[in-house]
């Protein structure tokens, strides 16, 4: 069967018709392929034909308008399903399914990314499509005040997820009545039967217990996927939907229908010519769904007249985390869609300032780190400009969410408070020293570390302007500051403090070490030795030219001071940018935290670990001692 253009409406009957196409497309691009999931789409082929059909707002000529809902695959194995979705609207041809999919250099990669621009998000990590989706509805029900809808195709397995109840729990709490997930039960998952198999009404009680308006349907019933959406569309409930439908993986081949050891496994050619047969051929159905509602265009309040950025005078001790706090609120009223969210800490972050001035844009995820991340990441696909700030430390839960965060090409801005052993009593719990090492190992992100108040402020606001991942971390204490209002901050930068034709050895430090360095110098001054300081700010992008001028200026004698454990922080930044130099006869002396910590005072934690100012002398000298 074929349609020469597209069909605005379809009935049933042609739903039917379309189900079938996406079921042997998938069979037929996957086998092509000789990779993929074609059994995971074939079960979930009736809930989009309907969705697609009948249910979808969207016009798929103009993916960036700010009416269409929003379609994201949180079981994104399933993208064979999910191209043969953009086959069927027209937006890709039936070659570049056949020939592109998973193949070197296609953009139909293995799971969806937004190289696609009818793809909001990457997924394929499960357990991240669902909590990226309430950042959409969040974006759409109190910054846009639009009335798209976010539906999200969950699979069974991903369930088990904690992420998952996180997303639904939020959800609940922002009465998300324009988040719809879509639950794929089909029993089986990689390797066997899932944790609650076809147990629907275990699966909705949970649902039920978190908030969840609750639908179970026959996922194979298209009258009844029909009536569930249209419930789900029905936002008078005022909170979110979770239709659980029963479905059969393989569904429509009876060979590999609800069979174990299929997943993941493109059909051979032989099987797939019979699965196409069963399923009645091969089709090439235009069809698109209704379009948004009108031509909309997104409310955004005026911004306040620019304030002047916040002062403070040298010398003064300032948290840095405070600082965060006071430039969060000049970007609030310099720039609209500055959006903040917190984990429950925005007190110690300095959030609360932001929270306090402009509720409207502040989101509050409580002790749900991962969540926190994903909400930002579908705030960022909204276009809005998300600050999330957290513990350093309550970071590393969430590394998978800022990892995928790169992959969806988002642009998010997190800073973690509270970093390193200078925390003191709390202990080593709450010590962030793994972050800059796992911000580092982010693709494309940038990492930043400043010493005081005035860098703070400036690097805050050079966030708001920075693509990808960027990264800033705190410090709990209050520290002098040390730069006058006037200085510049460019990220991939770094500031030279101490400098002059005679140094002998070079300290560079960022964040609390930069005092010690500074402590450390002055030391070293009264024993006749002239030292060059460097405050390296911007950990990556890392300034590479001044390390190296200072490198070769002072014989190759470098002792890098950092709060972190040795692996990927600041010494590894070092080291790297200055191997990428040749820099000759380098003699590095890396202080770090290598021991574990416990509680105590800051000045004695710092001294205990080694990146105190003595050691920072002591490393010196010995540098110096050297032949």
């Amino acid at each position: 069967m074929a349609s020469s253009q597209p069909m605005a409406s379809i009935d049933l009957g042609q739903v039917e018709e379309l189900a079938a196409q996406l079921r042997v497309d998938s069979v037929r691009s996957s086998t092509s392929a000789g990779s993929g999931h074609p059994t995971s789409s074939m079960s979930a082929a009736d809930l989009l034909a309907v969705l697609v059909g009948r249910h979808l707002r969207y016009d798929w000529d103009h993916p960036e308008a700010d009416g269409n809902d929003h379609l994201i695959f949180s079981k994104g194995h399933a993208s064979p399903l999910l191209y043969s979705v953009f086959k069927a609207v027209g937006v890709i041809t039936d070659e570049e399914l056949m020939t592109g999919y998973r193949r070197f250099g296609s953009r139909l990669e293995g799971h969806p990314t937004p190289v696609l621009p009818w793809v909001d998000v990457a997924t394929g990590s499960l357990g991240q499509g669902l909590p990226d989706g309430v950042g959409v509805a969040l974006a759409g029900k109190y910054l846009d005040r639009l009335p798209y809808r976010a539906w999200v195709l969950c699979g069974d397995s991903e369930m088990a997820e904690g992420s998952m109840w996180e997303a639904l729990d939020k959800a609940s709490y922002y009465d998300l009545s324009n988040l719809v997930a879509l639950v794929d039960v089909n029993r089986l998952g990689q390797r066997g039967p899932t944790e609650l198999g076809w147990n629907l009404e275990a699966y909705a009680r949970r649902a039920e217990a978190f908030g969840a308006r609750v639908l179970t349907i026959d996922g194979h019933d298209l009258a009844q996927i029909d009536q569930a959406l249209a419930t789900a569309a029905d936002e008078s409930a005022g909170r979110p939907t979770v239709i659980l439908a029963r479905t059969v993986k393989g569904r429509g081949y009876s060979e590999v229908a609800d069979r174990e050891g299929w997943h993941g496994k493109p059909l051979p050619e032989d099987m797939a010519a019979r699965a196409v047969a069963e399923l009645g051929g091969e089709r090439h159905l235009l069809v698109r769904g209704p379009l948004p509602q009108g031509s909309i265009v997104s409310p955004v309040a005026a911004a306040e007249p620019v304030p002047s950025l916040p002062g403070y005078t040298c010398g003064e001790r300032i948290p840095t985390r405070k600082a965060y706090g006071d430039a969060l609120l000049t970007l609030g009223r310099i720039n609209p869609r500055v959006v903040a969210l917190d984990g429950e800490v925005s007190n110690s972050t300095h959030a609360d300032e932001f929270a306090n001035a402009y509720p409207g844009r502040y989101f509050e995820m409580f002790i749900a780190e991962q969540q926190m991340v994903a909400a930002a990441v579908g705030l960022s696909v909204r276009h809005y400009i998300p600050f999330a700030s957290t513990f350093a430390a309550f970071l590393t839960r969430a590394h998978d969410f800022i990892r995928m965060a790169a992959i969806s090409q988002a642009n998010l801005r997190l800073v973690g408070s509270h970093a390193g052993v200078e925390i003191g009593a709390d202990g080593p719990s709450q010590m962030a020293l793994e972050d800059l090492a796992m911000m580092r190992a982010v693709h494309g992100s940038t990492v930043l570390y400043p010493s005081d108040a005035t860098s703070t402020v400036a690097l805050t606001l050079a966030m708001a302007d920075t693509r990808g991942i960027s990264y800033l971390r705190t410090t709990r204490g209050g520290y002098p500051v040390l730069y006058g209002p006037g200085e510049s901050f460019p990220v991939g930068g770094s500031k030279v403090l101490r400098s002059s034709d005679a140094d002998r050895v070079t300290l560079i430090g960022a964040g609390v070490t930069v005092h010690q360095c500074l402590a450390a110098a002055d030391q070293l001054a009264a024993d006749g030795i002239k030292t060059r300081v460097i405050d390296l700010y911007s950990v990556k992008p890392v300034d590479a030219a001044t390390l190296a001028a200072a490198a070769r200026a002072t014989q190759g004698r470098l002792v890098v001071a950092e709060d972190h454990h040795p692996e990927g922080g600041l010494g590894s930044a070092v080291a790297d940018a200055l191997l990428a130099a040749r820099v000759p006869q380098l003699r590095l002396s890396h202080l770090a935290v290598r021991k574990m910590p416990g509680s105590g005072t800051t000045a004695e934690l710092l001294d205990a670990a080694g990146i105190s100012a003595r050691h920072i002398e002591a490393a010196a000298k010995e540098l110096l001692a050297e032949q």
